[in-house]
């Protein structure tokens, strides 16, 4: 895969068009103003006997004019391409009035009709220009440099140099940039972009080590088992561009819509026009019904709603979600830091032998005290809630398949203890009898103790569920609609399904790798609309392929320009309120787009009688705009509790 390069963003086009077409009005009403009565300027090509109409140009028509050609002719290009692929949209209205306009020598009424146009594909350009970021901040996230060593000290090379069997050196606190193994020193790596928990991995000589995980505070050295290419973060870019290749573009709540309103307005332009036989008719009839509602109210809505939801904690990266979210009949739950809280924590102390519990969990935290475990801390914790005295340790040891090892000194006594933390897999390592005596395995994660080479006791430990995961869960499908919700994890079965059962769901997938996740969201998509909540850098494939893509929390750069919409505080409870907001958001718009709709009805009527003149008829239009922008503006206050289910 070849390297991934920051797209550059676009000119924005559109806004300078917008922006240029307020300048030639304001430039306009300025010069009509102080050059009242001035008659008009003959200037070649553009002299008055050239226009159909026979109408001259004033010294105040200039600016207005200057637009049309700057920016009414691409906009025109714009729509004319579009008809030519078959694309019939509510802006058809907007390019005929803005081609008749011209012609008919009504150049405000042409520049009104550019900005409402620009300003509309500004709008959506921006709500859809995501394309590229997902993979250009993994693409960042990556060294270009490696630290090779070369018999001295660590030559730096380009990352694309480096071959298998090369040994390079990872400091503190860096990315790993290839797949390899560890052949020297000791410390942790944050791998969990790829698993999806939030603990660091040890490592030791031996351990494996994949490209993407965030070193630890120990440098460490390691050979080359894949090169960069082939390495296991590039087939997550991979993954991820193929995912961003089917994502759907923004779908304007106004295409169908329009698909009925420009016909009819066309037949009764060409009516009045045809009745009256007068073309001036057919322009006041176009401008008047100009679909700015559909145009530039709901694309307010759809900003009220992005307002209003970052109030709430909610970053909206792509406001297309809003129209799409209350369609979604499954909903996708990946386990760590979603549905827990991603903070283990001690739940109980198994004796195994004589020693009382309290004495294993104040040796075993004598000895955690010093380490890096991802469990450390938990059991560090426990302990002083307990109020237990923890000892020295001296001699302390991370053996490769021994586990944690050292001397504990206990003031209290002042004899020196041998102890030992590990797992059941290497429990027979250190005490052959040991894996005979080991109660039945249970859900959650453990860690087993050993004092004096003899097993004593097992530590279990558990993330804690959300307390609101399971009304939430419940919540979901008779309010919302949702018909399916899954629960998936990189975590082993019994943990999942143990969480599972506490929230409500009654379909599990477990030990999945974020490829896995990919192929059940995208096999979810096919079927139905789907939601995936996800809150790690392995969920960005996952997260993009959705239909709705909403990241836990902003601790990955990556996972937020993945998904649609950021919680930033990590409360489930926002995810109700965003299906709240975003269906607010879609009724208002549609009473903007409506009621806009009938008044301009209204208004053509009477332009096709001849009761509204172009310019007269442009002001009435502006005063239907002002009226369904208003509307539209309501979406972003706040309408008291934005959930409705009962918190337990």
């Amino acid at each position: 895969m070849p390297p991934l390069r920051r797209r550059p963003r676009p000119l924005p086009i559109n806004e300078l068009i917008a922006g240029g077409a307020i300048l030639a009005l304001a430039a306009w009403a300025a010069l009509a103003w102080s050059d009242r009565g001035a008659t008009p300027v003959a200037l070649g090509p553009l002299d008055p006997s050239r226009w159909w109409a026979g109408r001259g140009l004033t010294l105040a028509d200039l600016p207005l004019v200057a637009m049309l050609l700057v920016g009414g002719i691409p906009l025109v290009g714009d729509l004319l391409v579009k008809l030519t692929r078959g694309s019939f949209g509510s802006d058809l209205l907007a390019g005929v009035a803005l081609v008749t306009s011209v012609l008919l020598g009504e150049y405000v009424a042409g520049v009104l009709v550019v900005l409402m146009l620009s300003g509309g594909e500004a709008l959506e350009s921006r709500a859809v220009s995501r394309a590229g970021n997902v993979l250009a901040a993994l693409a960042r996230r990556m060294p270009m440099m490696a630290h090779r060593r070369a018999g001295g000290a660590p030559v730096d090379v380009p990352l694309a140099e480096v071959r298998i069997g090369d040994v390079l050196v990872v400091l503190p606190h860096e990315i790993c940039p290839v797949d390899g193994t560890v052949v020297s020193g000791r410390g942790t790596m944050d791998e969990s972009y790829l698993t999806g928990e939030p603990y660091r991995i040890p490592k030791a000589p031996g351990s494996t080590v994949l490209s993407g995980a965030i070193n630890g505070e120990a440098a460490l050295e390691i050979r080359t088992d894949r090169v960069a290419a082939d390495s296991r973060y590039t087939k997550i870019l991979a993954v991820l561009e193929a995912s961003q290749q089917r994502r759907p573009r923004l779908r304007q709540l106004a295409e169908s819509l329009g698909a009925l309103y420009t016909p009819l307005a066309l037949l009764v332009a060409v009516a009045a026009w045809w009745a009256s036989a007068d073309p001036t008719r057919f322009l006041a009839v176009l401008v008047v019904a100009t679909p700015c509602p559909l145009l530039i109210a709901i694309p307010v809505a759809i900003n009220s709603a992005v307002s209003l939801a970052a109030k709430r904690s909610i970053v909206i990266r792509d406001p297309a979600i809003l129209e799409r979210l209350d369609t979604c009949r499954t909903a996708i739950f990946d386990k760590t830091g979603t549905l827990t809280y991603g903070e283990p924590s001690l739940t109980e102390v198994v004796v195994v032998g004589d020693q009382p519990a309290d004495r294993v969990l104040e040796l075993a935290a004598s000895l955690e005290a010093y380490s890096k475990h991802p469990l450390a801390a938990a059991v560090v914790a426990a302990a002083r809630d307990r109020g237990l005295p923890l000892g020295e340790a001296e001699a302390l040891e991370e053996k490769p398949g021994q586990g944690l090892v050292g001397r504990v000194l206990m003031a209290a006594d002042g004899i020196p203890r041998a102890v030992a933390i590990t797992n059941r897999r290497k429990l027979a390592v250190l005490d052959p009898d040991g894996p005979d005596r080991l109660p039945s395995r249970v859900t959650g994660l453990e860690c087993v103790v050993l004092i004096e080479g003899r097993l004593a006791g097992v530590l279990r430990f558990r993330d804690s569920p959300r307390a609101d995961g399971r009304p939430f869960v419940s919540h979901l499908g008779p309010a919302h609609g949702l018909s399916r919700v899954l629960l998936v994890s990189g975590d082993r079965e019994s943990e999942v399904r143990w969480l599972a059962d506490v929230v409500g769901i009654d379909e599990v997938h477990a030990e999945v790798p974020p490829e896995g996740k990919l192929a059940l969201v995208t096999e979810a998509v096919a079927a139905a609309p789907t939601l995936f909540v996800g809150d790690g850098i392995n969920d960005a494939p996952a997260l993009a392929a959705a239909t709705i893509g909403i990241a836990m929390g902003a601790g990955s750069n990556v996972t937020s320009e993945a998904a649609g919409a950021v919680v930033m505080d990590q409360a489930i409870e926002r995810v109700d309120e965003l299906f709240h907001i975003a269906r607010r958001m879609r009724s208002i718009a549609l009473q903007s787009a409506l009621g806009g709709m009938a008044a301009s009805l209204v208004g053509m009527a009477c332009a096709a009688a001849g009761l509204l003149p172009p310019a007269v008829g442009a002001l009435v239009q502006e005063g239907i705009d002002v009226a369904a922008v208003l509307n539209a503006l309501r979406v972003s206050w706040r309408p008291g509790n934005l959930t409705d289910f009962h918190k337990q």
